[in-house]
C-alpha cells in the first residue's frame, strides 16, 4: 500500500509526470499539430480575405492591361509571318533596320521581357562593352543604308522598276504584238 500511495504521490492526481517531463525535451506531436493546423487555417482566412471584396474600376483596368503582352507578341509574331509573305521588300527593309539596333538594347529587351515572363536573373552591362557596340553600329549605318535604298528599288511601284536597262531584246519583247485568241475574242466581243 505504501507503494501505491507513494507512486500515486509521484504521478499526481490523474497527470502523467513521466509525460509532462518528456514534453520538456520533446513538444507533443498532438499539440503541434493542433497548433499548425491552426496556423494554416488563419492563413487561409487571411488570404480570403484579400480576395473577398470587389475590385474597383482601376483594378479591373491594370488586370486587363496585364493580359495584353502575351497576345500582343504573339500576334505581333503572326504579323511579322504575314507581313514577309505579303510584302517581302517591306519585311526586308524592317529587318535590315534591326542591324542597327545595338546589342545592349536588346540586351535590355530580352531582360524587360524574361523578368516579364518570371526569369531571375540579369546579366549586367559594362560601359566599354556599350561603347564598343555602339562604334560597330554606327560602321555598319552606310551599308544597312544601301541595303535598304537597294530594298526600295526593286519594288513594283518605284521609278524604273520596269525598266530593261540596255537589254534591247528585253525591251523589244516588251512592246511585241503577239496573237492572243482571247483579246481577240474580247475585241471583236466588244
Amino acid at each position: 500500500m505504501g507503494l501505491i500511495k507513494f507512486l500515486g504521490a509521484l504521478f499526481g492526481g490523474g497527470r502523467n509526470v513521466i509525460a509532462e517531463t518528456a514534453e520538456i525535451f520533446r513538444p507533443n506531436a498532438e499539440k503541434a499539430d493542433m497548433r499548425e493546423a491552426a496556423f494554416q487555417q488563419a492563413a487561409l482566412a487571411q488570404m480570403a480575405a484579400e480576395f473577398t471584396g470587389a475590385p474597383g474600376l482601376w483594378g479591373q483596368f491594370v488586370d486587363g492591361l496585364n493580359r495584353l503582352p502575351r497576345p500582343a507578341m504573339a500576334f505581333g509574331c503572326l504579323f511579322l509571318f504575314w507581313s514577309a509573305m505579303s510584302d517581302p521588300i517591306w519585311f526586308a527593309e524592317r529587318m535590315t533596320g534591326l542591324a542597327l539596333v545595338p546589342e545592349p538594347l536588346w540586351a535590355l529587351m530580352g531582360a524587360i521581357v524574361a523578368f516579364y515572363f518570371g526569369a531571375r536573373e540579369l546579366h549586367k552591362f559594362r560601359g566599354t562593352a556599350m561603347q564598343k557596340e555602339a562604334a560597330r553600329i554606327i560602321a555598319q549605318a552606310p551599308q544597312v543604308a544601301r541595303s535598304v535604298s537597294q530594298l526600295q528599288a526593286l519594288r513594283h511601284d518605284s521609278p524604273g522598276a520596269a525598266d530593261t536597262g540596255p537589254d534591247a531584246e528585253v525591251a523589244l519583247a516588251a512592246v511585241d504584238v503577239t496573237d492572243n485568241p482571247a483579246l481577240d475574242d474580247w475585241k471583236r466581243a466588244a
